[in-house]
């Protein structure tokens, strides 16, 4: 069953050309958004979110997605952060998503120093690939912590960090992202230079950190970016495959009629399986969160291997299509062209290679 009225997708599909020219989501875009609290799919209720469950809030990605990648990369990445609420103090969570448009963004990366003073941070540093920033109102970031002149490190050597976040008036926004897809997700970059904060200003995405006691605040997160990654391509992949379809049906000449037919079906079936499969593993880990407390070792190899090898066969799969497309399939104003250059771009994110 749809989250989204056909309405509604008809709405945003026939908005996302116009954000691919703009280089951003269209307003009318982010008014369904809004309306739909598809930033919030994993806020709680008492907070303005939907409150939902882990399959349940994939569904609702992969249905974006087969929309339009860009729309739906939007929605998983910044629906994704907005579940950092889970791990905020219960006075930040008010301040903060009091506002029905409240939308956090921000990179994984440590590209940042964050020097201790007397009464909070002084933070400098650069984060890329920040998707949504036009419409962002957080800014979150990951920044190495300095101590009387010394940059701190764990015991094993690597950096000690903390998440910071800073508002829209505290960052540069640095337009530099120019990508073959995904280009109305407007993933630029964004600076800080010599930002005096808070120690209220910081916050940590693990177990003993967590502030609602939500079950989703404790499934692991990185196991989570990898489905809500994974499911975007899953969408973008079927949306591929149904404009695929439609070309087929339109050419005349019986030339490879035939082989196009059967290389469609044996397509379909392959991102069926997956998709299948997918479904499976995640509803096993959150059954096991459910019953168990936690998430097996098991569930966690076996969903970091199968959403890699979902994007890979994905993403091989719709390129042994392509050469029998035709021109259309080669004109980036064409639908079908936007879809594969988005799969393409998705397909470089450094968590699913």
């Amino acid at each position: 069953m749809s989250y989204l009225s056909t309405q509604y997708e008809d709405q945003l599909k026939k908005e996302a050309e116009k954000a691919e020219k703009t280089g951003k989501l269209t307003e009318k875009q982010l008014e369904i958004i809004y309306s739909h609290k598809l930033f919030n799919l994993f806020v709680p209720k008492s907070s303005g979110g939907l409150e939902l469950d882990l399959i349940s809030g994939l569904e609702i990605q992969e249905e974006i997605s087969k929309i339009d990648g860009s729309l739906g990369w939007t929605v998983t990445l910044c629906s994704g952060a907005n579940a950092f609420v889970g791990y905020l103090s219960p006075d930040l969570v008010k301040e903060l998503f009091c506002n029905p448009q409240v939308c956090f963004a921000g990179s994984g990366k440590i590209g940042g120093i964050a020097q201790e003073t007397q009464d909070g941070y002084l933070v400098n540093g650069k984060w890329s690939y920040v998707t949504g920033t036009p419409h962002t109102t957080i800014f979150t970031a990951n920044c190495q912590i300095q101590r009387e002149g010394k940059l701190l490190t764990n015991a094993d050597g690597s950096p000690y960090y903390k998440s910071f976040f800073f508002n829209p008036e505290e960052v540069t926004i640095i337009r530099d992202w120019n990508t073959l897809g995904l280009i109305a997700t407007a993933s630029h970059s964004y600076e800080v230079k010599d930002l005096k904060i808070g120690f209220n200003r910081t916050f940590s995405i693990d177990g003993a950190s967590r502030t609602i006691d939500h079950l989703i605040y404790q499934y692991p997160f990185l196991t989570f970016a990898e489905l809500t990654l994974t499911i975007n391509h899953l969408g973008m992949q079927q949306h591929f495959l149904e404009q695929a379809q439609l070309i087929f049906n339109s050419i005349k000449e019986p030339v490879y009629k035939d082989f196009r037919t059967q290389l469609l079906e044996k397509s379909k079936e392959k991102i069926e399986t997956k998709r299948d499969l997918f479904f499976h593993y995640a509803t096993i880990s959150w059954k096991e969160l459910q019953t168990q407390g936690q998430v097996s070792e098991e569930s966690l190899q076996k969903i970091n291997e199968l959403c890699r090898e979902i994007v890979k066969e994905g993403r091989n799969t719709i390129l042994e299509i392509y050469p029998y497309l035709g021109i259309p399939a080669a004109n980036p104003d064409t639908e079908i062209n936007r879809v594969l250059r988005d799969i393409l771009t998705a397909s470089q994110h450094i968590l699913l290679l």
